[in-house]
């Protein structure tokens, strides 16, 4: 399966034109994240399926920006799905990664997939494998039909049950500050469990302004399953409905509340 995906790594592998491939790799019946070194190990390549879809989903990008720093001279690839393609944009927007050195193949998730993510784009804008299927509505019922007493005490909820893990932090592609603000005595409070309501998800929802790419990971990491990318998405519908900007879709730069500051320095 995906034989003209397998095929295009190993001849990139083959002339050496990349370093390595970052992509899935199917292992003893598990998904994990491998770094293809030899064509002879491409044939354990694995995007995953409907019955593994919550075993398939890691932030395949946040891991190439740590390959692209440690090794700024090597060219790696990477297989890149619609939400890993909107989140290489936006790490180039913030200008955390270049794609000069960089050979993205595409892929179009399986509907099996789709469906499990809630993805509004499964695809990238070109791949090699996978039949495009329709996008489905990411959008939660029923948050938007109550009142904002009702809204806030249902987020009150949902906020103590925060256990401070940083599980959503360290899986968003888009997180990407060498000194993070949610770890702040003024923010956070060390051996606070649940951290005093509600700075820590409120902080963390404002730094994603103009960066969330809706990919869900961070929801899917959290132990307590707070409805995180509910949260998200509402910011993104503020940005978007008042200067029609979505993260990582067309753009190329950072948002409109973003472009009077200089973009953080590579670190």
């Amino acid at each position: 399966m995906y034989d003209s995906i397998k095929e295009r790594v190993k001849e990139l592998l083959g002339n050496g034109e990349i370093k390595g491939f970052l992509a899935l790799k199917n292992e003893n019946g598990h998904i994990k994240p491998h770094l293809f070194l030899s064509s002879d190990e491409v044939d354990q390549l694995s995007i995953g399926d409907g019955e593994t879809a919550g075993d398939a989903r890691y932030p395949l990008s946040k891991i190439l920006t740590t390959l692209l720093r440690e090794y700024p001279e090597e060219s790696f690839g990477i297989l890149v799905r619609g939400c890993d393609q909107r989140a290489l944009r936006t790490l180039v927007a913030w200008n955390q990664i270049s794609l000069d050195e960089v050979v993205p193949i595409g892929v179009a998730c399986p509907e099996e997939l789709a469906e499990a993510c809630g993805c509004g784009l499964p695809y990238p804008d070109e791949w090699l494998d996978g039949e495009q299927v329709e996008p489905k509505d990411p959008r939660p019922a029923g948050w938007e039909d109550k009142t904002r007493l009702q809204r806030f005490q249902d987020w009150t909820i949902e906020f103590k049950k925060c256990l401070k893990c940083y599980g959503c932090r360290n899986i968003c592609p888009a997180c990407f500050c060498k000194e993070c603000s949610l770890e702040s005595e003024d923010v956070v409070r060390k051996g606070e469990i649940p951290p005093e309501f509600p700075m820590f998800h409120l902080v963390r929802a404002l730094h994603m302004i103009g960066r969330c790419v809706d990919c869900g990971l961070c929801e899917e990491a959290c132990p307590a399953e707070i409805p995180l990318r509910t949260l998200y998405k509402k910011v993104n519908d503020i940005i978007e409905t008042r200067f029609q900007f979505k993260p990582g879709i067309e753009q190329t730069e950072p948002s409109p509340l973003h472009k009077i500051i200089e973009p953080p320095p590579t670190i």
